[in-house]
């Protein structure tokens, strides 16, 4: 006959209470008895009070032969009451759980758990790191963005710069360029040789004039020592006062005009006081004849 230690739940619902009893294996969970070793109350708050149970009787039983169940083994293991049942089973479960593993597959429910847990954080700090490298490297990409649109906005405002800095230049070059222009527009200035012979001249044209008005005078004098009245003037003296009136004013206006002008000035005024001397002989010579 087989020989069991087992349990028997005895209470009512949601109010278990637990018997150990010594039991044929052949018998149901309610049936017959053959000894009993204690009982267990889960509901108990103190651990120490849960379990009573008979340790001599049950090491008694275990030697004749007796096979505890796995709980009721717990239950003996915690009491300190050993035996080679659970040693057996402990070897056994040490079997299977290395057969498991070679086949990649958990042993227990609590390896599974386990191993999803651990699954699960690796998959979240995998997912924080990738995380982690896209946002930095979003940072790198922004910051560029960053510094390009300042290079663009540098560039613009250099570009913007640039004519406002030359337009001073400009004006610079522009001031500088019309005193240049102004002053070649103007004639350059009569060499010291040409002002020496233009005063020289000067002198002779106010010799000239004075020469005039001595031959002028000469024939006035002469007619009032003999005695006659001076006659009128005729028309073509007129005209050559005149004549030489013009041409004094326009040797002053030449005078200030630059030295081209007064070049050809004086050309014009030579000619002018050649005809006007060619005149008055003539007119001095008529006068004589008369």
């Amino acid at each position: 006959m087989a020989v069991k230690i087992r349990m028997m739940r005895i209470g009512r619902r949601h109010k278990p209470f637990f018997r150990i009893n010594v039991i044929d294996s052949r018998t149901p969970r309610d049936g017959k008895i053959i000894e009993k070793l204690g009982h267990y109350d889960p509901l108990v708050k103190d651990p120490d009070k849960q379990l009573v149970l008979n340790s001599e009787r049950a090491q008694f039983w275990l030697e004749k032969g007796a096979v505890p169940s796995d709980t009721v083994s717990k239950f003996l293991l915690r009491l300190g009451i050993k035996h080679k049942y659970a040693e057996e089973k402990e070897a056994r479960r040490a079997r299977a759980r290395a057969i498991a593993r070679k086949k990649g597959k958990f042993f227990t429910k609590a390896e599974r758990i386990t191993a999803e847990k651990k699954a699960e954080a690796e998959k979240t700090k995998a997912e924080a790191e990738a995380k982690a490298k896209a946002e930095a490297k979003k940072a790198e990409e922004q910051v560029k963005e960053k510094a390009e649109q300042e290079q663009e906005k540098e560039e613009k405002a250099k570009a913007e710069e640039a004519p406002k800095q030359a337009e001073p230049e400009l004006k610079e070059e522009k001031s500088e360029e019309k005193p240049t222009e102004t002053s070649e527009e103007k004639p350059a200035e009569e060499p010291p040789e040409k002002k020496e012979e233009a005063v020289k001249a000067k002198p002779e044209t106010k010799d000239v004039e004075e020469t005039a008005e001595k031959k002028e005078e000469k024939p006035a004098k002469e007619s009032t020592e003999k005695g006659e009245q001076p006659k009128a003037k005729t028309v073509e003296e007129e005209q050559e006062t005149k004549e030489t009136k013009a041409a004094e004013e326009k040797t002053d206006a030449k005078e200030e005009k630059p030295a081209e002008e007064s070049e050809k000035g004086q050309e014009a005024d030579i000619k002018a006081e050649v005809k006007e001397e060619a005149q008055e002989e003539t007119t001095s010579e008529e006068k004589k004849k008369e």
